[in-house]
């Protein structure tokens, strides 16, 4: 019997598109959603109003006619933002939010923040007019292990900002562990988590059991089962201080299978056949709509769109491209690691 799912369309709260050939390839993978929020980490980034407008110009261009996806743009937050700046951009209409990214975290992050005294400033006039900050949340310190980076920034880095800044609006972007979980839900209205698709059905053993999978590594790094479970129970939990943020990341393969490759995983073609089966098994189907469609808009004071999507489950497995092309070399798409019945129908 074929099942059908009618959800809000929903909004991708986190997105990375990049720019020039690999933008106008992976556009249309993301254009089916209402909003999303795009982030800042070009070369070099976007660190101004004027420049957050000229990238979503670009964005716009490289969208399928008609494409209802609205590009919500952030700023890169670096030692020397204007906070004049900021406000500006935002009372425009320009951008959404402010992303931090502590210096040397993740991919094209060399510009971002070394010293969070320096931006004080900045986070005291976002607090003011009720801009968000995304956060990045991992120290980068060598000294602490990777895997326990994003729970020793929320003690030393996040609830600090916080407490010296408050009523500043907070999104933990892509929450990899239970304590990231048990600090969101510790807030206030101000502050909430996305959660990826690929975090909530890889654990790190699809990266290193069995031999090195460079296409499932990113950062933050997919962490223990443990942690998985608690990030999936979060997700559908129906909470509204849990939203999607794909965290779509493409890059070359070129780049990914090397000595030293990049950090990202490219969900946007199938992330909600992934997420559809992931809240089926996990009897949650009637949260879903909650966690794509209404809780992200809902924090960021906006109103759920009023279009819809369909998805069908389909007797034999949804078929989704193994890779994509953009400026002539190839792409991997994220493999979930089990077969996709959902097809989205209705862009």
């Amino acid at each position: 019997m074929t099942q059908t799912l009618t959800l809000r369309r929903p909004d991708d709260w986190h997105l990375h598109l990049r720019d020039g050939a690999m933008l106008a390839a992976v556009a249309p993978h993301s254009a089916g959603f209402g909003r999303a929020i795009i982030m800042p980490n070009l070369v070099p980034p976007v660190v101004t109003g004027a420049q957050a407008a000229a990238y979503r110009d670009r964005i716009l261009a490289a969208l399928p006619e008609g494409a209802p996806l609205q590009p919500q743009m952030t700023l890169y937050l670096t030692d020397a933002t204007d906070p004049a700046d900021v406000v500006a951009a935002f009372k425009a209409g320009i951008i959404r939010a402010v992303k931090l990214y502590p210096a040397g975290a993740t991919t094209n992050s060399d510009s971002g923040v070394t010293d969070m005294d320096r931006v004080r400033p900045v986070l005291e006039a976002m607090a003011e007019h009720g801009i968000t900050m995304c956060v990045h949340g991992e120290v980068t310190d060598p000294a602490v292990d990777i895997f326990d980076r994003e729970a020793v920034f929320i003690d030393t880095v996040l609830d600090p900002i916080r407490r010296k800044v408050p009523g500043l609006r907070v999104v933990m972007e892509h929450i990899t562990t239970s304590d990231g979980v048990d600090y969101a839900r510790s807030g206030g209205d101000d502050l909430a988590a996305t959660i990826t698709t690929h975090h909530l059905v890889i654990n790190r053993n699809a990266i290193l059991a069995g031999g090195i999978r460079p296409h499932y590594y990113c950062l933050p790094v997919a962490k223990r089962e443990s942690h998985r479970l608690a990030l999936r129970q979060a997700a559908t939990s129906g909470e509204g201080r849990f939203f999607l943020g794909t965290d779509s990341a493409p890059h070359p393969d070129t780049a990914k299978l090397q000595a030293c490759g990049c950090a990202g995983c490219f969900t946007a073609p199938n992330t909600m056949s992934i997420l559809a089966q992931a809240f089926q098994d996990d009897n949650a189907l009637d949260r879903l709509e909650a966690f794509t469609s209404l809780n992200g808009a809902a924090f960021y004071r906006m109103a759920p769109s009023d279009d819809r999507i369909t998805l069908v489950r389909l007797d034999t497995p949804a078929p989704y491209p193994a890779t994509i092309s953009a400026g002539g070399e190839d792409v991997t798409v994220f493999d979930p690691g089990f077969p996709l019945y959902w097809h989205l129908e209705d862009v």
